[in-house]
C-alpha cells in the first residue's frame, strides 16, 4: 500500500504540469483569436441581436414604445409592399445572375485558353468596372440612360428617332440588371479565371490525348474542375441580388415614377427606417430578408456541392 500511494504521488506532478500546459496552451489559442472574435461580435452579433430586439417593440403614439412580440413578423410577412418587392427582386435574380455568371465564365475560359491576343489588357479591362463604386457605376449609367439630358437623349436628336427610355417602369429593372452585370462581370470573371490556373495541366493533355477537342474539354475537364468556384460565385450573386440597394436608390431621382420607395426590399426597408420613421418594423423586414436569403443561398450550397 506504501508503495501504491507512494507511485500515486510520483505520478500526480506531471499529470498537473500537463493540465497546467493545456490550459495555458488554451489562453494562448484565445489570445491570438480574442481580437477576431471581439471585432467579429461587435460588428456582426451585435447588430443582429440589437436588430432583433428593435423587432420585439413598436412605437405607438399613446404609451409610446411597447412590447409586441411576434406581431411584427406577422405584419411583415402579410405585407403586400414587402413581397412585391421581394419577387421583383426574384425576377432580377433569375434573370440577371445567370447572364453575368455566364459571360464571365466565357471571358474566363477565353482569356485561360492562350488563343485570345492581348489577355492581359482584357482581364484587366474587363476586371476594372468592379474598381468603380455602385454609386458612381450608377450615375454613370443614369446619365446615359437619360432622354432629355443623357446619351440616349443624344442619339434620339443626332438620328430623329425614339429610343424606348430605359428608366420606364417596364425597362427600369432590365437597366439596373444591366449596370450589376457591367460592375460584377469582372470580378467573378477573376473568381473563374483564378480556379482555372490551378487546374493541373496534365488533365489537358490526358483529354488531348484520348482526342477530346477544346469544347470536350471544356466540358468534362475545366467545368468540373472549378465547379466550387462556380457555387462560390453563384453565392456570392444571390446574396448580392437580395441586397440590391445602390442602383436603384441613385436611379431613384431619375426615374421617381419606375422606382418606388418598395422597389427593393432594402429599399422598402431604408424608406421605412429613415423616412417613416418606422425602425423597428423596417428592424424586422430586415431579419425576414435575411432569413430568406440565407435560406435560399444554404439551399444553392448544398445542391451545388452535392456530387454526381
Amino acid at each position: 500500500m506504501t508503495l501504491l500511494s507512494t507511485s500515486a504521488q510520483a505520478a500526480s506532478p506531471p499529470r498537473r504540469r500537463a493540465r497546467f500546459r493545456l490550459r495555458k496552451e488554451a489562453w494562448v489559442g484565445w489570445g491570438f483569436a480574442g481580437p477576431f472574435v471581439a471585432v467579429f461580435a461587435l460588428v456582426f452579433l451585435a447588430p443582429i441581436g440589437y436588430a432583433l430586439y428593435l423587432s420585439l417593440f413598436q412605437d405607438r403614439l399613446i404609451g409610446g414604445t411597447s412590447f409586441v412580440g411576434l406581431d411584427n413578423y406577422a405584419d411583415a410577412l402579410g405585407d403586400e409592399r414587402f413581397w412585391q418587392g421581394l419577387l421583383r427582386v426574384g425576377l432580377f435574380l433569375l434573370v440577371q445572375v445567370p447572364v453575368m455568371l455566364g459571360i464571365a465564365l466565357l471571358v474566363a475560359l477565353a482569356i485561360d485558353s492562350g488563343r485570345l491576343y492581348g489577355r492581359t489588357f482584357f482581364r484587366v479591362s474587363i476586371f476594372l468596372p468592379y474598381a468603380v463604386p455602385a454609386v458612381v457605376a450608377s450615375l454613370i449609367w443614369g446619365f446615359m440612360y437619360g432622354t432629355q439630358f443623357g446619351l440616349v437623349g443624344n442619339v434620339n436628336d443626332a438620328l430623329g428617332v425614339t429610343l424606348p427610355d430605359p428608366l420606364s417602369p417596364s425597362l427600369v429593372l432590365a437597366s439596373i440588371g444591366n449596370i450589376v452585370t457591367w460592375e460584377f462581370v469582372g470580378y467573378n470573371m477573376l473568381i473563374f479565371y483564378s480556379a482555372l490556373k490551378v487546374v493541373p495541366r496534365s488533365l489537358y493533355e490526358a483529354a488531348a490525348i484520348d482526342g477530346a477537342g477544346e469544347w470536350r474539354v471544356i466540358a468534362s475537364v475545366k467545368l468540373p474542375a472549378i465547379r466550387s468556384a462556380l457555387v462560390i460565385a453563384t453565392i456570392f450573386s444571390i446574396i448580392g441580388s437580395f441586397q440590391l440597394f445602390n442602383e436603384p436608390s441613385i436611379l431613384q431621382k431619375l426615374a421617381p415614377n419606375a422606382i418606388t420607395s418598395d422597389f427593393t426590399p432594402n429599399v422598402y426597408t431604408y424608406s421605412l427606417s429613415f423616412s417613416g420613421q418606422q425602425h423597428n418594423y423596417a428592424a424586422t423586414v430586415a431579419i425576414v430578408m435575411g432569413v430568406i436569403t440565407a435560406i435560399i443561398a444554404y439551399t444553392v450550397q448544398l445542391r451545388g456541392m452535392r456530387k454526381g
